[in-house]
């Protein structure tokens, strides 16, 4: 297929204006385009001398962009001028198409800009099978290799730095990355996470103010070594995080209090018939969260004195829905499955459950200990409902809760807690005095962290160093070490919040390159994202 060289010359290089299109032709899903440099001289790159006289041509075969799905092929012819100057060491020069292409590349400029691209968002073999589905035809060690020559982002020193350690080889190597507090940008990334790197490059980018950081010990060294001057600022996440660790400690070393005493002994069968209380099962869902509402509802406006046919106007319902939610002691008694037939055996159901769980199975006994107690029940009522009794499967005593449960409880605030698990705390604070305390502490650091109250810490180690809690102690005295910092970390806004951030894009960059990339490579995926 033959097409007109204009046409073509304006379609593909479009912008252009150092070369000349003579003739392209398709077939077999690629397009050959024959092309010329259109100047009639050019300047020797080391002189300037400007030189129209040509010593011999050769070809170069570039790869562009695909064109209408099919791959297309420049063959660039390339000639050599004589240079005439004769103070020159260059005797002949190639001409230059520097918008099109650059020496020895076999792509043009606007192909390997996209390549850059893939390579840089997919990496190696997911970015080549990317290159093949849009017709580039690069191999993944192609994409590498521009990813590789890309040049290092020209970032100035931050004056807010946050230092935080990723892994390059899970608990074998790992790194250091720099990023800056203000904007979370990545700034640097150096190949150790030893002290040394981190002070050579504070000395060689003077001007940093704020320095935040996790509580590792070579980080502290390295700053204080490269910026004497730089405020250092603790981690509120990683103290928040230590403080876990040391509840778990402590509630592991009191373990044997969190396993519940037995529910039940013969001697508590023995109780009163009419001591017991009506036990309310509990509903969830949203049928009964409306049910609880209209039953409030209504009882509020009745304990203001309104009438019942005043509230049914006032809101809308028939008398009777307001009549039944009136009559309910409980809004639990409005749900037609909870409103079971009475039966004159209702209030003494659990004295029988009582007695059943102690060992006394027998119907004639209980029924004439019921008669007894001037019950009007009859022998048939309670051989029906003690058969229901055996039929029921065995409630096994539910398992105390665990060490990390109950650190879980503990570390949590208060209001992410559900009933239930308040319930377990309230019990299990009861019966250990040790972990009462433990819980008092870790409440009072939590309004030190959240409130910003970083001068009040040291009367808080104090008063733990005082209690002599495992884990807990160790943890506040550890803080003497870096008062400093950490007195910063709970008084300033400053966090590693954004460096967090940034090594977890890392971290979907090393899953992009399947482990198998060096630190070169993986610093420069990171710094050009």
């Amino acid at each position: 297929m033959q097409a007109d060289a204009s046409f073509w010359d304006s379609l593909v290089f479009d912008g252009i204006d150092d070369v000349d299109l003579e003739a392209a032709t398709a077939a077999f899903g690629t397009i050959d385009m024959r092309a010329r440099g259109r100047a009639a001289n050019a300047a020797c790159p080391d002189c300037g001398r400007s030189s129209d006289r040509v010593h011999d041509s050769y070809l170069r075969k570039l790869k562009d962009l695909p064109l209408g799905g099919q791959s297309v092929v420049i063959h660039l012819t390339v000639r050599r001028f004589i240079c005439g100057a004769d103070n020159c060491p260059r005797r002949t020069f190639a001409e230059q198409f520097a918008q099109l292409t650059t020496p020895y590349s076999r792509f043009t400029t606007r192909l390997n800009r996209v390549l850059e691209r893939v390579g840089l968002a997919l990496a190696g073999r997911a970015g080549a099978r990317l290159a093949g589905q849009l017709g580039l035809c690069a191999g993944r060690m192609t994409l590498l290799r521009r990813i590789i020559a890309l040049p290092d982002p020209q970032a100035g020193t931050p004056r807010v730095l946050g230092v935080d350690d990723f892994a390059i080889r899970r608990g074998q190597t790992y790194s250091t990355v720099l990023t800056c507090g203000e904007t979370h940008r990545m700034i640097d990334v150096l190949p150790t996470r030893e002290a040394g790197p981190l002070a050579g490059w504070l000395t060689a980018h003077p001007g940093v103010e704020i320095i935040c950081r996790d509580r590792a010990g070579a980080y502290a060294e390295g700053a204080r070594l490269g910026a004497p001057n730089a405020l250092q600022v603790a981690d509120r996440f990683h103290l928040w995080q230590g403080i876990g660790r040391a509840v778990e400690t402590c509630v592991a070393a009191h373990r044997e209090c969190l396993r519940t005493p037995a529910p039940i002994s013969p001697t508590n069968a023995d109780m009163p018939l009419d001591d017991s209380e009506p036990v309310v099962p509990s509903f969830e869902g949203r049928r009964a969260q409306r049910k609880k509402a209209a039953h409030a509802l209504v009882h509020e406006l009745l304990a203001q004195g309104h009438s019942r046919r005043a509230i049914a106007r006032h809101l809308g319902w028939g008398l009777n829905t307001v009549l039944r939610y009136a009559r309910a002691a409980h809004w639990q008694d409005t749900l037609r499955e909870n409103r079971p037939r009475p039966s004159r055996l209702d209030p003494y159901k659990p004295y029988l459950e009582r007695r059943f769980a102690a060992g006394c199975t027998s119907v004639t006994r209980l029924h004439r200990e019921l008669l007894t107690e001037n019950a009007p029940v009859t022998y048939q009522m309670v051989r029906a409902y003690i058969a229901t009794l055996r039929a029921a499967p065995p409630q096994a005593p539910p398992p105390p809760p665990t060490v990390r449960q109950v650190t879980g409880w503990l570390t949590r605030h208060p209001t992410a807690l559900s009933e239930e698990e308040r319930a377990a705390l309230k019990d299990v604070l009861a019966r250990c005095p040790e972990l009462d305390t433990a819980a008092g502490h870790v409440r009072d650091f939590g309004e030190i962290l959240t409130n910003r109250l970083g001068p009040t810490l040291p009367a808080w180690i104090n008063a733990v160093d005082a209690s002599q809690l495992p884990g807990l102690t160790n943890f506040a005295l550890h803080m003497l070490r870096d008062l400093d910092a950490v007195t910063a970390g709970l008084t300033l806004h400053w966090s590693s919040g954004g460096t967090e951030g940034a090594v977890n894009r890392i971290k979907k960059i090393k899953r992009q390159l399947y482990g198998r990339a060096g630190f070169e490579l993986l610093r420069k995926m990171i710094l050009l994202q």
